[in-house]
């Protein structure tokens, strides 16, 4: 991390956090941050769902939620970025004070309730996108809606022209009996519905979704079987978790969903579970808890084809980016592997 970096993080923790990331938001919008450009080898790149990409290191959703700084994030180092959650109308999402830093624990809780500016403004901002990076957009449900299964739809079909992927996000801890939608005749019906929607799109646009880490075997077997029935084209494994054990931080109680350091572990259990459940048939994406090049590689070595960076860039800062790609090309070579692809898996039996 270079010292400006350093300085700049270090300014930002001594601000609520919430203020903090509006801060980042506006320093990458205003060119005041690290620009490599998509990090890439012969061994990075990599195919995730027919998806060309420079690298497998992705930016998870719920750090441009309203797809404001697209330009900078995609020269950030990345390899691919995925933004909001949209939901159909613009909404505050949860009162504040919603997001707590664990610094002992190098972690996060947020609350926050899919608030953001609604799917007109995003699509606007879409719309203008850059052309050679890949971007995808995380669909959510609005909390007051009647019909949340078909706010997913909704948000697709708006935004759908401008996207590489679309991620159905029903793990959210934060809105209300959202998770209740992972349930299997549930999310089959969800799923289906957004794949009929996206027939009606210019471009056939990948459909993702993403999981709780707090699935029992039935619940991760449940997963796996409406996958396969449905034909998503990706499952993201995991969103953020509800367990709080082992923490240390004074904020360790507060409401919401856990994510960083301590989810580690168990993101990648269910990660490889899920793996050995589809075996092949559909890829996955790793996140939860990744800080470094060492962890990244253990999520693709445990099943992932691809993986996604939020909180530790919170420690770390944006350059973690590139630093993670750069230090998974080293390790893929250290292992005799000619490309990401090949060590996809390869160590899943050590998570089982």
């Amino acid at each position: 991390m270079k010292l400006t970096e350093k300085l700049a993080l270090k300014a930002l923790h001594r601000v609520d956090p919430e203020v903090a990331h509006g801060l980042s938001i506006k320093a990458l919008t205003s060119g005041l941050a690290p620009a490599p450009g998509p990090v890439t080898s012969a061994r990075l790149k990599t195919k995730l769902a027919g998806i060309a990409l420079p690298n497998p290191v992705g930016l998870a959703a719920g750090f441009d939620k309203n797809a404001e700084a697209l330009a900078p994030l995609s020269q950030a180092g990345f390899g691919f970025i995925e933004v909001g959650a949209a939901t159909p109308r613009p909404q505050p999402g949860n009162p504040k004070p919603r997001l707590f830093r664990l610094t002992e624990d190098r972690a996060a809780i947020n609350r926050f309730g899919f608030n953001n500016e609604g799917m007109e403004v995003i699509a606007s901002r879409l719309a203008k996108r850059p052309k050679d990076a890949i971007i995808g957009l995380n669909l959510g449900a609005n909390k007051d809606s009647e019909d949340r299964a078909a706010d997913f739809a909704r948000v697709l079909a708006h935004c759908g022209a401008d996207l590489d992927f679309a991620t159905v996000n029903v793990s959210s801890p934060n809105t209300e009996k959202l998770r209740d939608l992972q349930g299997k005749a549930a999310l089959s019906a969800l799923l289906n519905g957004v794949i009929e929607t996206r027939e009606g799109l210019s471009h056939r646009v990948p459909v993702f979704l993403k999981i709780a880490p707090d699935l029992d075997r039935e619940g991760i077997e449940d997963i796996a079987a409406v996958a396969l029935e449905t034909g998503v084209d990706a499952v993201i494994a995991t969103n953020t978790t509800l367990s709080r054990e082992g923490l240390q931080s004074s904020h360790r109680a507060e409401a919401g969903g856990l994510s960083g350091a301590p989810l580690f572990e168990k993101s990648t259990r269910v990660l490889a579970q899920l793996s050995e459940l589809l075996d092949g048939q559909v890829p996955l994406v790793g996140v939860g808890g990744i800080s470094n090049a060492e962890q990244a590689y253990a999520k693709i070595c445990a099943g992932a084809s691809a993986v996604q960076l939020y909180t530790a860039m919170v420690y770390g800062g944006l350059s973690l980016a590139g630093d993670i790609a750069k230090g998974l090309d080293q390790l893929l070579a250290r292992d005799g592997f000619a490309t990401v692809a090949e060590a996809v898996g390869c160590k899943r039996g050590d998570w089982l």
